[in-house]
């Protein structure tokens, strides 16, 4: 099988800027269960966060997570401390961008054209119908962007949705405190890492993430993802081929490496550039480009950056951050 629940899980960030909250009435948009007072009041930290620090001078990163609950909208006290700090926040994409919306809704320019059999065309049709959109509500996206729309969709029945995604909650932050946004990744680059050039792999990742949502094994998958970020789990998120039953033959693992660690140098040199024109930088950056050969963290290691784990802190470790500077 492909790792459609990675991609589903990467790509939500991009999907959430082509679901409209009046498409869809089911599956169930998430509620809180309290007010946006006693939610940020009560916000842990979640996910992980590391301080970075060359030149004399300290940046953060962040392991982001695409999609969220509520709750998850609100940074918790290491978070907000290191926002404070911070001058410049860099995501993967600044959806706010009006081109990087615009380019993400024309879609990818480099792939071949994408043309679906009457079975597969129909398989889509039947999972836009469950997830009670419009029948032409994607029909102007590249079947891959319509899966991820689905996929999404389908996290709502977990409760997970991309309106509480941690890139939107620090870029609506961003927007609140006046901070500006660097992009690590622009639309185009993005795309081509997550929509293949050729056609035929194209299709088996559609007809496979197809089968995912038809047999109900995506959610699963993005509940435990997202149970193992919101812990602050990394060794769990590093196991992540050997659980997600994803990665059947070579073909997968090289869709993995493509997906994931190939991005992971540029992002590594885009935070580092960040970094040297001197103000004090948070890099937020989704939670799987931590792991594996390539992770960030080390890679910036290799770059010179001395990287201290703030959270889940160390044993023994103290709380709070020390000063940026």
């Amino acid at each position: 099988m492909l790792l459609n629940s990675l991609r589903h899980f990467l790509t939500a960030g991009l999907a959430a800027l082509l679901i409209s909250p009046a498409w869809a009435q089911c599956p169930p948009m998430p509620q809180a269960a309290a007010t946006p007072e006693q939610l940020a009041a009560a916000a842990p930290d979640r996910g992980m966060l590391w301080r970075l620090t060359r030149d004399g001078r300290s940046a953060y990163l962040f392991a982001s997570l695409h999609v969220g609950r509520p709750e998850w909208a609100y940074p918790g006290p290491l978070l907000r401390e290191a926002l404070a700090h911070s001058e410049l926040i860099a995501l993967e994409l600044d959806l706010a961008d009006a081109e990087t919306q615009r380019l993400l809704a024309r879609g990818p320019r480099h792939a071949d054209a994408l043309r679906l059999d009457a079975g597969t065309q129909a398989r889509l049709q039947a999972q836009a119908r469950a997830a009670c959109l419009p029948e032409q509500a994607l029909a102007a996206l590249h079947p891959l962007l319509q899966l991820a729309t689905l996929s999404l969709l389908a996290g709502r029945w977990e409760g997970l949705d991309a309106a509480y995604g941690q890139e939107l909650m620090l870029g609506r932050w961003a927007a609140e405190q006046g901070r500006p946004i660097a992009a690590l990744e622009n639309a185009d680059e993005q795309l081509r890492a997550l929509v293949p050039r050729r056609a035929a792999p194209a299709l088996r990742a559609l007809r496979q993430g197809l089968a995912q949502l038809e047999d109900g094994s995506l959610r699963p998958v993005l509940r435990r993802l997202a149970a193992a970020w919101e812990r602050g789990d990394l060794a769990e998120l590093a196991d992540y081929t050997r659980w997600c039953e994803c990665v059947a033959d070579a073909a997968d693992r090289a869709e993995l490496k493509r997906l994931n660690d190939d991005r992971n140098p540029m992002l590594a040199a885009r935070i580092a550039a960040l970094h040297a024109r001197g103000q004090t930088l948070l890099a937020a950056v989704g939670a799987l480009h931590m792991t594996g050969p390539q992770a960030l963290p080390r890679l910036l290691e290799q770059r010179g950056f001395v990287v201290q784990a703030l959270h889940p802190a160390p044993a023994g470790a103290g709380q709070g951050l020390p000063s940026p500077r």
